[in-house]
């Protein structure tokens, strides 16, 4: 191949090339177009609220129940430590006693 060629090869090559560029960015920006027109859309669109409602609803439910749970196994703890305490609160009385009356050393 002589120069002339080369260069004419070469110069074939960077049309080819730009066109096939210029294409590619056409294309994106019919894309990006196309895009922003949708997104647009789904913007405008009105949200249904009536299933927002209800998950809302749901969520709140859910919480009160846990929190009826929760309050429920406090009370039960409740009442397993007023048991418990009064169980210790004799054998503490009988213990302060004996340290009084000296019938039990330190």
């Amino acid at each position: 191949m002589c120069a002339e060629e080369i260069t004419s090869s070469v110069e074939t090559i960077e049309l080819k090339a730009e066109k096939t560029l210029e294409e590619a960015r056409s294309r994106a920006n019919e894309i990006m177009l196309k895009a922003k027109e949708k997104s647009s859309r789904i913007l405008s669109s009105e949200v249904p609220l009536d299933e927002v409602k209800r998950e809302c609803q749901q969520i709140i439910n859910e919480a009160r129940q846990k929190a009826n749970q929760e309050v429920e196994e406090s009370k039960k703890e409740a009442s397993e430590v007023r048991t418990n305490a009064g169980k210790k609160m004799g054998k503490i009385t009988e213990r302060i006693v004996n340290i009084i009356t000296g019938a039990e050393l330190r």
